[in-house]
């Protein structure tokens, strides 16, 4: 026997031990639940006996079975269990709140079905995917509000979206629907953080929830790829906006697609982005440049202005009227990072691939492992996924609340003891 194989062995008898170690300590709370009872209350409280049958409660341990005491209170004439009331075991209820975090957390990366055979593979029990889905509704809708955002004074607002494929309630298709994200930022320098997720909601409606969530007064820049609805509900009188440099040249060439002109015939339209240098600029290239490099950058600014004066010109409004007002007013809002910078400001992102990178941490387990979620199910999940992967201290804190930790055991002295069994079979 090598040390891995001692570890292994303890590892796997550890259930069982522990089992045994809450049996006892179960039963010592309920005799001093008892003496309290009847010192309280000389003559009110009889003992009567034990339930005839066990109680059955699935602990991170595995299951364990007890008979619990009863007491007969001889003022309201019932019978009740002392345990019950003194560690408020819930009714009715096999598998109990601690048990749940291994196949919560799992399901955050597997389907609730693999979820729940991983525990089991890890632990030797665990919960049935029907039992992760009960549990993560309750856990959301009960725990998973937004934290509040009133104290922040937040300066920038990001915005995108994607399509999720939804289902019914009976499992038909509902078709496609778009997951709506908004992150924001304090200022230039400071991190874009999760405020919001939305399926199947217009931004009239996310508008109005961002407001109820942080001082939307407070905004000044918005960053968006300029989808439908999005300037309309979201952009205000006081705020400025930027555009997303790589949805600018992705959208203009499906618009031109789209008004018949095929990616052959796109070549003359494609050199012409080829010699904007606005769409292949990085922001780590930008930041090394000084407050020396301003004719530099004033220079690159008007070399970027002619290149998209060029491009205007060169899109007849009778033939390519989507394409041509789409340029323009992608134009209009693309370049105020300069304008920040020339007003020594700082760089302002040029795109929104904070939030494409945020899509891409979730989008395997959305789109690939669960192909289709009711709105219900989705933003529910949300509400767990955000916690477990963006902001580890709100799972935490979600997990001390659902449990509802007060005080905790304390184990002051442990002994262990040690014998030599012979093998009978060697």
């Amino acid at each position: 026997m090598n040390f891995n194989s001692l570890l292994r062995g303890l590892d796997q008898d550890k259930d069982r031990l522990m089992r045994q170690v809450l049996l006892a300590i179960m039963n010592a709370l309920e005799e001093r639940a008892i003496e309290d009872y009847k010192k309280a209350h000389p003559g009110r409280y009889w003992r009567n006996g034990r339930q005839p049958r066990p109680r059955k409660l699935q602990t991170s341990f595995g299951p364990i079975r007890y008979h619990l005491a009863q007491v007969y209170d001889r003022e309201k004439r019932e019978v009740f269990c002392p345990l019950v009331r003194r560690l408020r075991i819930e009714a009715y209820r096999q598998y109990q709140r601690e048990a749940m975090e291994a196949g919560i957390g799992q399901l955050i990366h597997l389907s609730y079905r693999l979820a729940g055979a991983e525990v089991r593979r890890i632990r030797g029990h665990g919960p049935a995917k029907s039992t992760l889905y009960r549990f993560l509704q309750e856990i959301a809708e009960g725990y998973g509000e937004w934290p509040s955002f009133k104290h922040r004074c937040f300066r920038f607002l990001m915005v995108d979206g994607t399509k999720v494929n939804l289902q019914g309630r009976r499992g038909g298709s509902e078709g496609k629907r778009e997951m709506r994200w908004a992150l924001a930022s304090e200022g230039v320098g400071r991190p874009f953080e999760l405020v919001g997720f939305w399926v199947g909601k217009d931004w009239a409606f996310i508008r109005r929830e961002l407001e109820s969530r942080f001082k939307y007064k407070g905004l000044r820049v918005l960053f968006s790829d300029g989808g439908p609805g999005i300037e309309a509900n979201l952009l205000v009188s006081w705020m400025e906006q930027q555009r997303c440099i790589w949805h600018g040249k992705r959208d203009f060439f499906y618009l031109l697609f789209q008004e018949g002109l095929k990616k052959k015939a796109q070549g003359p339209y494609r050199q012409l982005i080829e010699n904007n240098p606005l769409f292949f600029l990085r922001k780590q290239q930008l930041e090394q440049l000084g407050r020396g490099d301003r004719p530099v950058v004033e220079k690159l600014v008007r070399m970027i202005k002619r290149s998209f004066k060029e491009l205007l010109a060169s899109l007849p409004p009778d033939k390519y009227p989507k394409a041509r007002t789409y340029m323009a007013n992608f134009y209009r809002h693309a370049l105020l990072f300069f304008d920040y910078w020339l007003k020594g400001k700082g760089w302002l992102p040029l795109n929104t691939n904070l939030i494409e990178a945020a899509f891409s941490r979730l989008v395997n387990r959305i789109k690939h492992i669960g192909r289709r979620w009711s709105e219900r199910g989705l933003i529910n999940w949300l509400r767990l996924a955000f916690r477990k992967i963006f902001y580890p201290e709100l799972w935490r804190k979600l997990w001390n609340q659902y449990l509802r930790l007060s005080k905790m055991l304390k184990l002051i002295s442990l002994k262990v003891e040690y014998r030599w069994v012979l093998n009978a079979t060697t």
